[in-house]
């Protein structure tokens, strides 16, 4: 997003440059914006999914320049740490059967970074976290050769000025850390979904979205290990939010500032423009890199600015829901639903995608009579207490007659929810039995009580009664990679 980044030191006259910038770009944002028609178009949804390399014992293996260098396939880029991958999924339209589209996508480009992989030594993992990981995996050397991720890392660094504490405490363990790079970062690896949106209609997709994570996070999880501990089902949350925290000692009063990972802080009112500028308020600039176009004189011309600093600042910004501005097809606006883990099978991630944009759609249509029913802080407590205890969560939801929420299973939420991201898909073009296909995957999953990580919990036991746990972590891993490989759903997946 934004500017390509080829210098690792800046100077304070870098900083003040690149702050001028992102204020001559929030008012050209706010300049288009206000421009009739623009951001119209037919309804596309696409995808980003990150992944790890590992070796035949299943081990982390740091060679993603290597195997990069071995296709020349567009969608395939470099990630942060060097056992990390990342595919970049070509948008499509959300009506008629996008979720087929979108499985014959994914299955194809893993296809290719599989073959890529194998010529190097390498096999491609699709999990949330890598059960196998281990310290010696991590640190300043598993960092990725590239200026961009050693400024950032620099950045962050700098500014917090002492290392980065972990803590994680899940219902059986628990793991304390102290680190002194972001290549923690790395751990986590997620399936992201761009949904295009018109301006109009940005505010109460984005709240929708906001709403609906909790639930579809909590029937997708699939990261409940770290570092050979069984702590949150999706430690993800926690861990991305730690690894990147570039926030030192608190200031003057115990002041501290707000956190570059985050759920928000605030229901949207007006539409994506505050989203842009909280951001550009809320967190000072870590590559202040300026390019040459000016915002204002391109937004006067009538055509769409490519705003490359704003971009570039709010790529360093990790909403779990974040609003995107793509300058191209006449420019548009798109949020970013960053919330899913990678993994199990192609048809599971498919399948999480089309609950959470069918739920984000569903809800939309009476967004106005929810969000009353439902403080921001309900909305933010539920998207931790699905992280945390996943199948097992109880949230916060608005009841169907009484305005105030009540506390309600998420296994009863999810089954009530499923007709609500049923209508959304059909209402938006969707063909019904595609919608039926993936919908019937969530309530299979329901029904089983069976994610990846419940998966990988029931497995790692039964194989701990007769082995130490890395040598089980390793044979829960084989198994695990198995089962992706056949296709399976995670409900149908043994755990004999």
């Amino acid at each position: 997003m934004g500017l390509s980044i080829q210098q690792e030191e800046f100077g304070p006259e870098d900083f003040e440059r690149f702050s001028r910038r992102l204020d001559e770009s929030l008012e050209a944002l706010r300049v288009v914006l206000a421009r009739p028609g623009f951001g119209e178009g037919p309804t596309t949804i696409g995808a980003e999914l990150e992944l790890f390399l590992v070796d035949d014992r299943g081990f982390p293996l740091p060679m993603n320049q290597q195997v990069l260098a071995r296709t020349k396939d567009p969608r395939v880029t470099l990630e942060m740490d060097r056992f990390n991958l990342e595919v970049n999924l070509r948008p499509g339209p959300l009506s008629g059967r996008p979720f087929t589209a979108l499985e014959a996508e994914l299955e194809d480009s893993l296809r290719e970074v599989r073959r890529a992989a194998a010529a190097e030594g390498a096999r491609v993992a699709v999990i949330g976290i890598l059960p196998t990981l281990r310290e010696a995996d991590l640190g300043k050397g598993a960092l990725t050769a590239q200026p961009r991720y050693r400024a950032l890392n620099n950045a962050i660094r700098q500014r917090r000025g002492k290392p980065i504490e972990v803590a994680i405490r899940g219902d059986e363990e628990a793991l304390t850390l102290a680190w002194d790079d972001t290549t923690l970062e790395g751990a986590n690896t997620s399936f992201q979904l761009h949904l295009r949106v018109t301006p109009a209609d940005f505010a109460r997709l984005y709240n929708a979205a906001q709403l609906a994570t909790a639930p579809a996070l909590a029937i997708s999880a699939n990261s409940p290990l770290f570092l050979g501990r069984k702590l949150w089902d999706e430690t993800r949350v926690a861990l991305f939010r730690q690894s990147v925290d570039d926030r030192g000692e608190p200031g003057e009063g115990g002041f501290q500032p707000h956190g570059r990972v985050t759920f928000g802080h605030g229901w949207v009112r007006e539409g994506a423009y505050e989203l842009f500028a909280e951001s550009v308020a809320l967190h000072p600039p870590l590559l202040p890199v300026v390019g040459h176009e000016s915002p204002l004189e391109h937004a006067a011309s009538g055509r769409p600015p490519g705003l490359e600093e704003l971009r570039l600042h709010q790529s360093t910004v990790w909403s779990w829901n974040r609003a995107v501005y793509d300058p191209k097809d006449a420019g548009h606006l798109r949020i970013e639903l960053r919330a899913l883990p990678a993994g199990p099978s192609v048809v599971d991630m498919v399948a999480n995608g089309a609950f959470l944009l069918g739920l984000t759609l569903g809800l939309a249509e009476r967004i106005d009579a929810l969000l009353p029913a439902l403080p921001f802080a309900h909305a933010a407590g539920n998207f931790i207490r699905a992280s945390r205890r996943g199948l097992d969560a109880e949230l916060l939801w608005p009841g169907e007659s009484a305005p105030s929420p009540r506390v309600v299973p998420v296994v009863d939420l999810v089954r009530r929810l499923i007709p609500v991201a049923h209508r959304g898909l059909v209402s938006a073009g969707v063909a019904a039995d595609e919608a039926d296909r993936m919908l019937e995957v969530i309530s299979r999953r329901v029904d089983t009580r069976r994610t990846g990580a419940r998966w990988q919990r029931q497995v790692l036991t039964r194989l701990e009664a007769g082995m130490p746990r890395r040598d089980a972590l390793a044979a829960m891993l084989e198994r695990y990679l198995e089962l992706t490989a056949s296709g399976a759903p995670v409900h149908d997946w043994p755990v004999e």
